[in-house]
């Protein structure tokens, strides 16, 4: 899945059906609120600090900038 972000640059995320335990999903959505996290970003903060655990190193892909694009200067003649 890809999502045009604020400036029309393509990002790409893999999207998937994720089934869990109601309690499971009870449990992150209370751990989410509590970070000021949505939801699948507290899943994608665990999963990293899990591996990071393992040794396990995964690249951090820059997220996509954020507001209002930079004011260009008029062309001067």
């Amino acid at each position: 899945m890809q999502a045009a972000s604020i400036d029309g640059a393509m990002t790409a995320k893999k999207a998937f059906p994720l089934r869990l335990d109601p309690a499971l999903h009870e449990a992150l959505e209370r751990a989410a609120a509590a970070d000021l996290r949505s939801l699948n970003a507290q899943i994608e903060v665990l999963l990293r600090e899990a591996l990071a655990k393992r040794g396990v190193k995964v690249a951090v892909t820059p997220a996509p900038k954020r507001g209002r694009p930079p004011v260009q200067a008029p062309a001067e003649d």
